[in-house]
């Protein structure tokens, strides 16, 4: 540094007079921080242009070098301004801070104001011995290893305001880690007007959630206990919800997306609710959760309302409102949709597919409406095939031929409409779901739904889903790769099926 810099450095108090004695308080005020980088001279290029090892090592500690330059000369020029902005009159106290990176700060301050608001000065000017009554001699304290010393200093102007809490607002421009970096010091030296200061601006700012998990975290590594319980209310509440305090929140909240009017309003939430009900599903076993119970209550629900409206449909086909029945149909398949799809994303699907096996009067109804009003419930199905294809959803054998024989037909006889009447079906995915499912059957079972797809898709073509990966499938592992076990002498039938025109 040059001597000019060096100057100008001790008339502004950057550095302490060396002859006054000092000592330094517990270094337990200020959090650990990696040792500063050391540099060396880079070396000079090859004449090919080259740069060995050792030189992009050189070059790479020089750049850390310029920025540790530049963060030291913007604290310098903060810790400049802050000490020509304080009210220190009198000093009879030199306290001197000390960073980690060797910055030196000295301030002549007033022992009566150091002790009067911060118990750890009080206690440290207490063992000095110090009277301050006007013997003419100057005191020392030093605090060393500070990871940022210009908030060291800024909590000593604090100290020294007469409205503190307007000085705090000006310094909280700099936003909430400024905050709560002057909230950190103020505990290290029990500047306990500070900390409450501080603390009350925290409770009264918004936060933003990165704000807020910093917040947490401070708070909880200071341990403040009861003096932070006002700033964390609007993360935690003093009464702990229940499970089923929670739950009873979950309920209402999905029966009101269940039941709203506004379809836009509906898509809206039931896009947020899911994201909020499907985030971190398999991280935090702990949290408060819609519990399974609730989602199979409202699933039971709609399919009631579900075959209530078939039946009205089937009953009353020349009614007025016929239209308005319609609508209803789709949007109560569309509520199960969505209620089934949380529950295949928190891996709770099975008991569903059991429930939805089972259905055999909604599949009779079903296929008494139109296509284009029914359409939608074959999209139930669809989702229960690509969660077993996926295997989110794991159940019997059983359950699945018995899903398949109660609404593969129904599949197929909508595939068509499901392709055309909604943007979100993706065939390739129906498809491989439902692949996958026949696949999880014994071979006999593979071949009974298999040939009756090859008859049905010869006469339906595109509106038929294209599984022939499957038929693939299914003809090698039956007639290439036959794996007999010696317990089964059984032969495998071929059975054909006539498709009805």
């Amino acid at each position: 540094m040059k001597s000019k810099q060096v100057s100008t450095m001790i008339r502004q108090g950057f550095i302490s007079d060396p002859t006054i004695s000092s000592f330094s308080p517990s270094r337990t005020f200020s959090s650990p921080s990696p040792p500063p980088s050391t540099t060396r001279p880079s070396q000079p290029q090859t004449q090919t242009q080259t740069q060995s090892l050792f030189d992009m090592m050189s070059d790479d500690q020089n750049r850390d070098a310029k920025l540790s330059d530049e963060k030291r000369r913007k604290m310098q020029d903060r810790v400049k301004k802050l000490l020509e902005e304080a009210s220190f009159s009198g000093g009879d106290v030199k306290l001197t801070v000390v960073g980690k990176e060797g910055l030196k700060v000295s301030m002549d301050v007033q022992k009566s104001v150091l002790a009067d608001k911060s118990r750890f000065f009080a206690e440290k000017l207490r063992c000095e011995g110090a009277d301050g009554n006007g013997n003419g001699m100057t005191h020392s304290v030093e605090i060393s290893d500070c990871d940022d010393v210009d908030v060291y200093v800024e909590a000593v102007v604090l100290m020294h305001c007469v409205d503190l809490n307007k000085r705090l607002r000006f310094i909280a421009e700099d936003g909430v880690s400024k905050v709560l970096n002057l909230l950190k010091v103020s505990a290290a030296i029990m500047f306990d007007l500070g900390v409450m200061s501080c603390l009350e601006y925290l409770e009264a700012i918004p936060w933003t959630e990165d704000e807020q998990e910093e917040v947490i975290s401070q708070l909880g590594h200071l341990q403040l206990h009861d003096s932070a319980t006002e700033v964390l209310l609007r993360v935690s509440s003093s009464s702990p919800s229940t499970a089923a305090r929670a739950d009873d929140i979950f309920t209402s909240l999905l029966s009101g997306v269940l039941q709203a009017k506004d379809d836009k309003a509906r898509r809206e939430m039931k896009s947020l609710l899911s994201k909020l009900l499907n985030e971190d599903a398999y991280n935090d076993g702990n949290k408060l959760d819609v519990s399974k119970d609730t989602l199979y209550h409202l699933c039971q629900r709609c399919i009631g309302s579900l075959v209530l409206c078939l039946s009205e449909a089937n009953d009353s086909p020349e009614r007025p409102d016929r239209g308005v029945l319609m609508s209803e149909i789709a949007r109560e398949a569309d509520n199960i949709q969505w209620i089934v799809d949380i529950l295949i994303c928190k891996r709770m699907g099975d008991e569903f597919v059991k429930i939805w096996a089972e259905q055999k009067e909604l599949a009779a109804l079903h296929s008494k409406v139109q296509i284009i009003y029914r359409y939608e419930i074959s999209r139930i199905t669809a989702q229960l095939c690509i969660g077993i294809g996926r295997g989110h959803i794991l159940v019997p054998k059983e359950i699945r031929f018995s899903l398949l024989s109660t609404w593969l037909e129904a599949l197929y006889e909508d595939f068509g409409w499901m392709k055309r009447g909604s943007k979100s079906v993706d065939k390739k995915l129906v498809e491989d779901g439902l692949s996958q499912t026949i696949l999880t059957l014994p071979l006999l079972q593979q071949q009974v739904l298999l040939l009756n797809w090859f008859d049905r898709f010869l006469n339906k073509g595109d509106d038929c889903p294209n599984i022939q990966k499957a038929f693939e499938i299914w003809w090698r592992r039956a007639f290439i790769r036959k794996y007999s076990p010696e317990t089964d002498s059984s032969q495998l039938q071929i059975t054909l099926m006539d498709y009805p025109k």
